[in-house]
């Protein structure tokens, strides 16, 4: 399928929010057509080139972004705040109108909803004690699901923007869980139960 791209230097993760300035015609056009159509665009890590001007070159993977939010307080500036959906595999890209990125991609398949396997329990753990922490954020309830919990500590934790990338780019979410729980056994968040 064909889906327009908004590259950024951040990565949107599944279920993940965002908030965006769009003030490019490229982006502009896209946000009026998203809205119009309810479709979702595709944000992706910039892998090189630059956030605005020329089109810049994607990572191969991206997120869905469902747009939740729009309003134009100054003119021509859309602020947005998108919902990340399903993971993207970009085959192939072309530009269009205004240097608009457009993506030819597949759609991965939507990950597990299971519950955290025993072994990363101490990722619930922490995640639920952030939440209550954290009470402006996006993060309650919190779902004992293996991919959600997973990606919303890749989100919280300090992890560098292309580990982030790595880990969206995963297809096994009790893998990407495992990693989490590495990095958070290394860096001494040691588990309280």
């Amino acid at each position: 399928m064909e889906l327009p791209l908004f590259l950024l230097n951040t990565a949107l993760l599944p279920g993940g929010h965002l908030r965006l300035k769009a003030f490019e015609p490229r982006y502009l056009d896209l946000v009026s057509a998203c809205l119009r159509g309810g479709e979702p665009f595709g944000i992706c890590l910039i892998k090189f080139g630059p956030e605005v001007g020329e089109a810049a070159v994607p990572e191969e993977v991206g997120t869905l972004a469902h747009i939740r939010k729009a309003d134009m307080h100054d003119m021509g500036v859309f602020d947005i705040d998108v919902e990340g959906g399903g993971r993207f595999r970009i085959q192939s890209t072309r530009v269009g109108p205004n240097r608009l990125l457009i993506g030819e991609v597949d759609l991965l398949p939507a990950e597990s909803n299971a519950p955290v396997p025993e072994h990363c329990a101490a990722c619930l753990r922490l995640l639920r004690r952030m939440a209550e922490e954290l009470p402006d954020t996006e993060l309650r309830p919190v779902r004992d699901e293996v991919a959600w919990v997973g990606y919303r500590l890749i989100e919280l934790l300090p992890f560098e923007m292309s580990a982030r990338q790595a880990m969206l780019g995963l297809d096994d979410p009790v893998r990407r869980l495992e990693i989490v729980a590495e990095f958070m056994r290394k860096h001494g968040w040691q588990d309280d139960k």
